[in-house]
């Protein structure tokens, strides 16, 4: 195994490696070039968690992506068929990308390019920006190998980012916005090439040419962003939010909220099962300050579906029976609270978190994420399985498990006392004359 595919696998989640075994298998009895490639490279070389897994095959991938899904159980959550992508959902929650391997040419800026079959080396020239030029082939004969046209690895390390082609911003003008975005989110500079020729795609108005579909496609990713209010307020310090909807400007940003929202994800314990649906709950943060009008112009500026807006549309009025459910006084054990929002959506608890009026509501999802959760991370198999004499394979194991975190959460077992401290050693008997009376002072 290479060095690459060891990295790789490490920065994995046990998740993610079900799904890039899976994505491998079926590859290789379709007999297709697979690579990874964009967001998940520059994640794993970066050092940074790798959010989404984004796979590019030479060939059909819309007809892999459905195969795909049909023997995996996930769900084709969208397509595109003029560019052969597919966003898939497994059932473990992951969600990855199938894309063919293209070479596109652009008649004009913002326009649909003519789309044409390539090969790896010329899909990876023509992207945006050189560290998402980089692949890392998952086939049986050339396992590990990475490869990268423009050198997208040493500007990771520099620390840089750097369009690919001097036409990159002009021909897809939508990563204008995403330049400003990646250089929020990693604190990198902007090679000086680069933003001149950001500076004159401004000036020539280029923004204007982003089709409604690519600013939704983005808006949906800067909603997913671990660091929203940073992204958000860089995107307005460029004057470049009021594209999604003029309203989105000074006060209506409302900052506020989504620096509560990071505080709040920062108490989400590392490690523990919480799955959110972030754009909902980001786009409620955004569009909460909003007019009705000034959110009609957001959802016709992006041609986004009701099917779209309905997650942060009704985000509130769902939110309302579990905040009921939280102010009973029914709730008299910290088992109890664990147990019903273990099994809540995550974006109602947070957002519960961010906007109740109950105090009471509040403290019990707080105790939850620091307290609850933590406490269930330690309890280990081995612990179950000692106390049930259960393995984790048998079916009652699950249950087990729960039975012995509520036992710890309400102070039926307690912690074993640390071993004490052991004796310090006496001193070294003292050497050399005594001093005539020291022993009488």
């Amino acid at each position: 195994m290479s060095d690459y595919m060891f990295i790789l696998e490490s920065h994995l989640s046990p998740e993610q490696g079900v799904v890039l075994a899976a994505v491998q298998t079926a590859a290789g009895e379709a007999n297709l070039s697979l690579f990874l490639t964009g967001g998940a490279m520059r994640d794993m070389l970066g050092g940074f968690p790798i959010r989404d897994l984004d796979f590019t095959v030479e060939g059909p991938s819309l007809k892999f992506a459905r195969d795909l899904a049909k023997h995996s159980g996930a769900e084709i959550v969208s397509t595109d068929d003029h560019r052969k992508t597919a966003e898939l959902l497994f059932p473990n929650g992951v969600r990855c990308e199938v894309s063919m391997a293209r070479h596109e040419k652009y008649g004009k800026p913002g326009a649909k390019p003519q789309v044409t079959p390539a090969t790896i080396h010329e899909d990876l020239r023509g992207r945006d920006f050189t560290f998402n030029a980089i692949a890392l082939s998952l086939n049986r004969a050339s396992r590990g190998l990475m490869i990268d046209p423009t050198n997208g690895a040493a500007d990771l390390e520099h620390k840089e980012i750097r369009a690919i082609s001097n036409y990159s911003l002009y021909d897809d003008p939508v990563r204008m916005l995403r330049l400003i975005r990646f250089r929020a989110r990693l604190g990198f500079a902007v090679d000086e090439r680069t933003w001149r020729q950001f500076q004159n795609a401004r000036e020539a108005g280029m923004e204007k040419y982003i089709p409604e579909r690519a600013l939704f496609s983005e808006l949906r990713n800067i909603a997913l962003e671990p660091n929203l209010a940073d992204v958000i307020k860089a995107l307005e310090d460029e004057n470049l939010i009021s594209l999604f909807s003029p309203g989105l400007a000074g006060a209506k940003l409302n900052l506020a909220s989504f620096q509560k929202l990071a505080k709040a994800k920062a108490m989400i314990p590392f490690g523990a099962s919480f799955p959110v649906d972030w754009y909902a709950l980001s786009l409620y943060c955004l569009t909460q300050l909003l007019s009705v009008k000034e959110r009609a112009a957001l959802m016709a500026n992006t041609k986004m579906s009701k099917e779209e807006a309905a997650p942060w549309q009704k985000l509130e009025a769902s939110s309302k029976k579990l905040e009921s459910q939280l102010k009973s006084a029914r709730l008299n054990k910290a088992s109890q609270v664990y147990e019903l929002l273990r099994k809540a959506p995550g974006e109602q608890i947070l957002f519960l978190y961010l906007k109740s009026a109950q105090r009471l509501v509040q403290d019990r999802i707080k105790n939850h994420l620091t307290k609850y959760l933590p406490t269930a991370l330690e309890v280990t198999d081995a612990e179950v399985t000692q106390a049930s004499g259960l393995e984790p394979s048998h079916a009652k194991f699950a249950k087990a498990r729960e039975e012995r975190i509520a036992a710890h959460l309400d102070g039926r077992i307690r912690k074993p006392a640390p071993p004490p401290e052991p004796e310090p050693a006496p001193a070294p008997p003292m050497r050399g004359p005594m001093v005539r009376g020291a022993r009488f002072r």
